[in-house]
């Protein structure tokens, strides 16, 4: 297991959306769609972010640390360990419904065209909270049939993406975004019957070591490691937990 960082070049800045941007790095990860790597950015913190490709993370500034990372151009560097985690799984020939909001079409997109070129049959319901915040919808859409909504109703469905569903079923669901939203699809797939074992979610917890070691991103009551159980979860392993009532601090601390 990767325990130390090693130094990354930025070789290229993408603006994806007016708060999204993806920073392509000189060295490439075998990864699977899902997996994240921690990010070191000198002088500030290490947090983990989604590989949005297999040299690139896409990241939305959120807090002091993707500030600090929007502040870098190419050829400054940050340090990498990684890749962690589950990712997503897929068979061949599965139908697949992907529930994408908002920067939660990072670690989608590569899952989306892992899927398309396993010969599945890829329908993609993409979320944003107005048309200029969509992300990679051409990625999404060279991959398969893809359903807009938006919050402010610039683009496709005014509403919510999860009320897309009702037009398309698949038998694998997968999905990542706002912890609410995807909370919303988990209550509405298992109200409808749904076999949950069939759904995957990707967690955002406050994960710190990347190694299953400190206990910070715990899932109560399973007690389940988001950095390294997860960060990709099966719906069953989730209808009864904290998902959706999560309440804990940087600290780990339950607020």
């Amino acid at each position: 297991m990767i325990m130390k960082p090693s130094s990354a070049t930025i070789v290229e800045i993408r603006e994806e959306t007016p708060s999204v941007r993806s920073f392509v790095f000189d060295r490439s990860f075998d990864f699977t769609p899902g997996q994240y790597v921690m990010v070191w950015i000198r002088g500030v913190d290490e947090v983990p972010m989604s590989l949005s490709d297999r040299n690139t993370i896409t990241v939305q500034r959120v807090g002091n640390a993707t500030r600090a990372l929007f502040e870098l151009a190419p050829g400054d560097t940050v340090g990498i360990r990684g890749p962690y985690g589950n990712g997503f799984e897929i068979s061949n020939h599965d139908i697949v419904t992907i529930v994408s909001g908002g920067v939660g079409a990072a670690p989608l997109a590569p899952l989306a065209e892992s899927a398309h070129d396993m010969g599945c049959d890829v329908m993609t319901l993409l979320g944003a909270r107005t048309a200029t915040e969509l992300l990679f919808q051409r990625r999404f859409e060279n991959s398969g049939a893809v359903r807009i909504a938006t919050d402010d109703g610039s683009a496709g469905l005014h509403g919510l993406v999860t009320d897309l569903l009702d037009e398309t079923a698949g038998c694998n669901i997968y999905s990542c975004g706002p912890e609410p939203m995807m909370y919303a699809l988990l209550r509405r797939l298992d109200e409808a019957g749904f076999d949950l074992d069939h759904s995957q979610f990707s967690l955002h917890r406050y994960i710190k070591c990347g190694l299953g070691v400190c206990g910070a991103c715990c899932i109560d009551p399973s007690g389940e490691r988001a950095c390294v159980d997860g960060p990709v979860f099966r719906g069953k392993g989730l209808i009864d937990s904290e998902f959706g009532r999560y309440r804990r601090g940087a600290d780990g601390c339950t607020l």
